[in-house]
C-alpha cells in the first residue's frame, strides 16, 4: 500500500514562549522520522515553521493541498492559535490530528510556558464550530509511549479512510439468483461514497483466462507451481484452469484500476469451467487484492476497509457467519467453501487444495483451518439508503472439524450479535482480519461521510483505548 502522506502543522500562540515551541517542534519532528510515513511540514513558509499568523495560510493550505495529503497533525507547542488550525482544517478536508505536550512544572517565578492543553480546549471548540471532524489524542509527554501508540491509531484511521476514496470494485458477473441479501444499490454507492463498479461477464473473464494460457506468462507457471504443492487431487488440467483464472482475474481487476473483487463463484462458473475459484480467491487476497464470493460489494467494501487497518502488512479473510458452536454459548463457525488465505493457516503442513463436496466435486477448494489470535470482524452495509459499519471483535477457539476453510470464534454476547446480524442492516457476510481494532473502526466513520459507525463492543471500551 501506498504511504500516508501527512500534513505536519505545529502551532504557537505569541503570549506563551516562542522559544519553547520551537524548541518542542524540532524534537517532535525528529521523532516522526520513525513512522513509516511521507511527512510534508513547513519548512520555507517562516522561519520558525510554526503555524502562528494569517498571513501563512494561503501558503500553507497550498502546499498541503498540492501534496495532496491524507491528513493533517497539529500539534500544539505551546498554547496554539485555534481559529487558524481551524481555517487550514476546513480548506484540507482530511482527517485531523490535535495533540500537545504536557507541561513542565512553572518556572521559579510561578509563569507557565506553554498551555498546550489549554490551547487544545480552545481549538476543539473552535473545529467544532467548523463542522470539522477531529481526531484528539490526550495531552502526554513528549516521547511517551501514549504519544506514540495514539499516533500509530491515528495513522491507521488514515489507512482506512483512503482506502475509501477512489475505490473501483471489479465485478464479475451478477449476483447469484437466490442471494437477494447481496443487492447493492450502485448508484448511491457512486453518490454518496464515489465508489464505482465496473462489470465484466463471465464469458469476458474466460476470454481473458484461454488468452492467458495461450501466452503462458511466468505469473501463470509461479502459480501452476504454487497450486501444485498444496494439491491433493494431481489433475494437472484442473490445476491449470484454476491458476489461469486467478491469473485472468487480477489483470482485468488491474485493467480497470480495481482494488477489490466480487465474484459470482456458483453456479455459473462451474458449468463452464467446472472448477471452483475459491483458490483463486485465496491467492488474490493474499497478494493485496481482496476478492469476495456471491458477488457480494459490501462485502468487498469491508475487505477494503480491514486491509487498510493494518497498512496493507496483513490479509483480511471474507467469511459466512454460520451455525453456533456445540458446547459454547457465545461462540460461532466463520466459514466459506475455501476462499480463506493460505498465508493465515494454522497448519500449512495439513493445508491442501481439494474438490468441494457441495458443488459435484468442483475442483479448487481450500482444506484448512485458520490460525489462533484475536479477531477485528465488521460489515459494511445498508438499508433504506441508510449506510452502516458493524464493528465487532473475537477470539479463535477450538471446535469442530470442518470441510473448506473455517475457524471457530468466541465473543462476549452472542445473542446480541446475532440479533443486530438479523435485524439489520446486515447479513450473514463479514470481513475480519487479526488484531483488535474496533476504535479505528469506529474512529474512521467520522470521516467517511455518512456511514454510521454500529459497534458491539462498549462504547466505554472505545473511549479507554483512546486515552
Amino acid at each position: 500500500m501506498e504511504k500516508i502522506k501527512l500534513a505536519y502543522c505545529p502551532t504557537r500562540r505569541d503570549v506563551f514562549s516562542r522559544e519553547e515551541a520551537m524548541k518542542f517542534n524540532h524534537i517532535l519532528r525528529q521523532q516522526l522520522n520513525e513512522f513509516d510515513i511521507d511527512i510534508i511540514d513547513l519548512e520555507g513558509i517562516n522561519q520558525e515553521k510554526l503555524l502562528y499568523q494569517d498571513s501563512d495560510i494561503p501558503a500553507i493550505i497550498e502546499r498541503f493541498s498540492l501534496a495532496k495529503v491524507d491528513a493533517v497533525f497539529f500539534p500544539h507547542c505551546n498554547f496554539g492559535s485555534e481559529n487558524r488550525v481551524a481555517q487550514v482544517a476546513k480548506a484540507l478536508g482530511v482527517p485531523v490530528l490535535i495533540w500537545g505536550p504536557r507541561d513542565d512544572s512553572p518556572n521559579h517565578k510561578g509563569l507557565r510556558s506553554r498551555d498546550s492543553q489549554c490551547g487544545m480546549f480552545a481549538t476543539g471548540k473552535v473545529l467544532r464550530r467548523h463542522n470539522t471532524p477531529f481526531t484528539y489524542l490526550t495531552n502526554s509527554w513528549l516521547g511517551s509511549d501514549d504519544f506514540k501508540n495514539g499516533f500509530k491509531k491515528f495513522i491507521r484511521v488514515v489507512s482506512v479512510v483512503k482506502s475509501m476514496k477512489n475505490l473501483n470494485i471489479l465485478q464479475i458477473s451478477t449476483r447469484p439468483e437466490p442471494f437477494c441479501s447481496v443487492i447493492c444499490n450502485e448508484n448511491e454507492l457512486i453518490e454518496k461514497f464515489n465508489i464505482h463498479l465496473y462489470p465484466i461477464t463471465l464469458n469476458d473473464l474466460m476470454l481473458k483466462r484461454e488468452q492467458i494460457v495461450q501466452s503462458s506468462p511466468k505469473e501463470l507457471i509461479d502459480t501452476i507451481d504454487f497450486i501444485k504443492k498444496i494439491d491433493s487431487i494431481g489433475d494437472e488440467e484442473k490445476i491449470v484452469r484454476l491458476a489461469s483464472l486467478k491469473v485472468a482475474m487480477k489483470e482485468m481487476a488491474k485493467q480497470y484500476g480495481c482494488r477489490a473483487i466480487a465474484i459470482q463463484c456458483w453456479t455459473s462458473l462451474q458449468d463452464i469451467l467446472g472448477i471452483m475459484p475459491c483458490s483463486a480467491n485465496a491467492l488474490l487476497t493474499d497478494e493485496g487484492i481482496p476478492t469476495v464470493c456471491e458477488t457480494d460489494i459490501h462485502g468487498a467494501i469491508t475487505a477494503i476497509m480491514m486491509q487498510a487497518i493494518t497498512l496493507g502488512e496483513d490479509v483480511p479473510f471474507f467469511a459466512d457467519i454460520t451455525v453456533r458452536h456445540p458446547e459454547n454459548d457465545n461462540g460461532e463457525l466463520l466459514w466459506h467453501c475455501g476462499n480463506f488465505p493460505y498465508s493465515l493457516a494454522k497448519n500449512k503442513d495439513i493445508a491442501k487444495v481439494g474438490e468441494s463436496i457441495y458443488h459435484d466435486n468442483n475442483y479448487g477448494i481450500n482444506e484448512w483451518q485458520l490460525k489462533d489470535g484475536d479477531l477485528t470482524i465488521a460489515r459494511f452495509d445498508s438499508d433504506h439508503g441508510e449506510y452502516q459499519l458493524l464493528i465487532g471483535e473475537a477470539q479463535t477457539i477450538d471446535g469442530p472439524k470442518n470441510v473448506g476453510s473455517y475457524v471457530w470464534i468466541e465473543v462476549d454476547n452472542w445473542p446480541k450479535w446475532e440479533h443486530k446480524l438479523v435485524e439489520g442492516p446486515y447479513i450473514h457476510h463479514v470481513a475480519a482480519i487479526y488484531g483488535k481494532y474496533g476504535e479505528i473502526l469506529h474512529e474512521a466513520c467520522k470521516y467517511i461521510s455518512p456511514l454510521t459507525p454500529d459497534p458491539l463492543l462498549s462504547l466505554q471500551e472505545i473511549e479507554k483505548r483512546w486515552q
